[in-house]
């Protein structure tokens, strides 16, 4: 087990995980915007139905591997840090109407770069500059002033189901599986979903990479007491972290983050071959690539103030149940609706 010592082992779990939420993008087509899109322009509810079986999975796995202590939900991020809703909501409205005018979250600009898209590329390199220009660079210190990070109580998972279990005395896991419960009725109402294996299958890889994270990094952290910190996947910060890597790997190492965006664009990659879709593509004109330099920008500080991306608080910090994650995924959804208005008939009325 000395392996567990390096930084190729999370290196290796996010890899992994990340080859899974790429293939799911490319050859499952789960995506936040576009389910978005879909259930606002087409009535078409099955991608967020797809969202909603990948959360119910999630959770549900999640809590049940907790409960059993393989996961420690207690050692994650959204544990050690306190939350702040004014940061959570501002957050989510920006990366959401980022996501919107950008044409794609970070997560789904990979799995687009993965599949020869040159334009994600800017999305993904204007996203990760702006991250850490909010994380360390010159905005930090703004940042810092107004919205200043405050450490959790330590050793204490704090979220939805330990605020009802403490209340009603019984084991967090006993209101996740109601929720993990109420959101695969709500997935499966439909049945032109439940007639659809592929949608289903898809969800569950996704929840499969999600869940996976939670799993190795634990692990890995127990046998490296701690010196790697216990996440799943995200999207902000790992973008900026994998650009230091690339550049000189003394400024930031190998870690789960840089290979789960490797594994992103892999599993894009492998995807869009499998299809037969992989081609190279570029930007149509000027405006359109202004619109993808300003979304990866409002994505990137977006991001960082809500403390994750449509994957990172609606999938990752989800799973978990986290205060923030409702409220940061329902502000992401309201950013991009505004910023798809904007796009196809401006803020006129009517």
């Amino acid at each position: 087990m000395d392996w567990l010592d390096t930084p190729l082992a999370p290196a290796l779990a996010g890899l992994l995980g990340g080859v899974l939420l790429g293939l799911a993008a490319r050859r499952g087509r789960f995506c936040t915007l576009g389910a978005i899109e879909d259930a606002l322009y087409g009535q078409d509810w099955n991608r967020l139905r797809m969202w909603a079986l990948a959360l119910s999975l999630a959770i549900g796995a999640t809590f049940l591997l907790d409960f059993i202590g393989l996961i420690d939900r207690e050692a994650s991020l959204y544990s050690r840090l306190e939350w702040n809703p004014v940061s959570a909501i501002l957050g989510g409205l920006t990366f959401g109407y980022g996501m919107a005018i950008a044409g794609n979250c970070g997560y789904g600009a990979l799995a687009r770069l993965g599949g020869g898209d040159l334009r994600s590329l800017v999305i993904v390199v204007v996203m990760g500059i702006a991250a850490y220009a909010v994380i360390s660079g010159p905005l930090a210190g703004l940042r810092l002033s107004v919205f200043p990070v405050t450490p959790g109580d330590t050793g204490v998972a704090t979220g939805y189901a330990d605020l009802i279990a403490s209340g009603v005395s019984v084991a967090p896991l006993a209101p996740a599986l109601a929720l993990s419960a109420g959101l695969a009725a709500l997935a499966f109402w439909e049945r032109d979903f439940r007639r659809s294996p592929g949608l289903i299958l898809w969800s569950g890889v996704a929840a499969i990479a999600i869940v996976s994270g939670w799993l190795a990094t634990t692990l890995i952290s127990r046998e490296s007491f701690d010196v790697v910190g216990v996440e799943s996947h995200s999207f902000t910060a790992p973008v900026g972290e994998t650009m230091l890597y690339a550049m000189t790997s003394s400024a930031g190492g190998l870690s789960f983050g840089v290979g789960s965006v490797l594994g992103v664009i892999l599993g894009a990659f492998i995807g869009s071959i499998s299809l037969g879709q992989f081609r190279w593509e570029a930007c149509d004109d000027a405006g359109e690539l202004g619109r993808q330099i300003l979304g990866g920008a409002l994505m990137g500080i977006g991001g960082i103030l809500a403390l994750g991306c449509s994957v990172g608080q609606g999938l990752t910090a989800f799973s978990t149940l986290a205060y923030s994650a409702p409220v940061v995924l329902a502000s992401i959804a309201v950013g991009a609706v505004l910023g798809l208005r904007q796009l196809v008939r401006g803020f006129a009325p009517g």
